[in-house]
């Protein structure tokens, strides 16, 4: 679903009752090539003027200042509510193990505090929000294939069982990420998820004349892991960041190139 949220061109999924979410496309901005033009990654080689200026764009677009990760393709999950806007502990709170600086090095986020806003980068990777049936908990992630076959989302999904025994009925949002006719792997991404789960064999498909080489359904992949780890609705984007390059950032296309963020919160009292 594409719609314009504060002059920036996004897309977003099914709407859900308290929870607000949209991944940015690379339009809206003020970058140039080959990071034009909403690059939000500070570590993407593109120039720090630029970057703040586009950040601070989509945060006119959310009712408070998101907290960005750095980003490591782990499975290590931070609470939100623990950090202030900067991304530094709040006093006397716990970080769940997550490095005291500007950004987190994690790769997943959950809040249960109304207007507390998370956020992914992603240019390939999957961005995923996890919400329940009443919008009590939500979490963020950044899914891979490393994050994916280690864990993120499972450890998403029990970071926000923890903070809300009480919520049910749960539900993600897979947003753009690369395309399974456009993700060549190797044995070892094969492997990393079988030997978890020999039935996501079925996500891969060899590739004709070339020994040891795949073709990855990663959507395919985060739907099988969410509904195995309990996830009741899962909605997938269907967006391929390689083949839209006129809409989206993509790493495995382009090499240098920028991010695009998923935002997620829970709505404002």
């Amino acid at each position: 679903m594409e719609r314009v949220i504060a002059s920036l061109p996004v897309v977003t999924g099914p709407q859900w009752a308290g929870v607000n979410y949209f991944c940015t496309t690379r339009a809206g901005g003020v970058g140039v090539a080959p990071h034009d033009t909403l690059n939000l990654g500070r570590r993407a080689g593109d120039n720090p003027d630029t970057v703040a200026e586009n950040r601070r764009r989509v945060r006119a677009a959310v009712p408070a200042e998101p907290l960005w990760l750095r980003q490591v393709h782990g499975s290590e999950v931070v609470d939100a509510d623990a950090m202030d806007a900067a991304g530094e502990p709040a006093a006397g709170e716990s970080t769940t193990g997550a490095p005291a600086q500007d950004e987190p090095a994690v790769d997943a986020s959950v809040t249960t505090q109304p207007g507390r806003v998370l956020a992914i980068m992603v240019a390939d990777c999957l961005p995923v929000v996890i919400t329940d049936s009443k919008g009590l908990v939500l979490g963020a992630a950044h899914a891979g294939w490393r994050g994916l076959s280690g864990g993120v989302l499972e450890n998403t999904l029990a970071a926000m069982r923890a903070k809300a025994p009480q919520a049910e009925g749960w539900r993600a949002w897979v947003g753009p990420g690369i395309g399974p006719q456009h993700f060549e792997v190797g044995q070892d991404v094969l492997d990393a998820f079988t030997a978890d789960d020999p039935a996501t064999a079925r996500y891969f498909t060899p590739r004709p004349g070339l020994s040891g080489k795949w073709l990855a359904d990663l959507a395919g992949l985060a739907d099988f892991r969410l509904r195995r780890a309990g996830v009741q609705e899962v909605a997938l984007s269907g967006l391929c960041t390689v083949s839209a390059s006129d809409r989206f950032f993509s790493y495995r296309r382009d090499g240098e190139t920028g991010r695009m963020a998923l935002l997620a919160w829970l709505d404002p009292v």
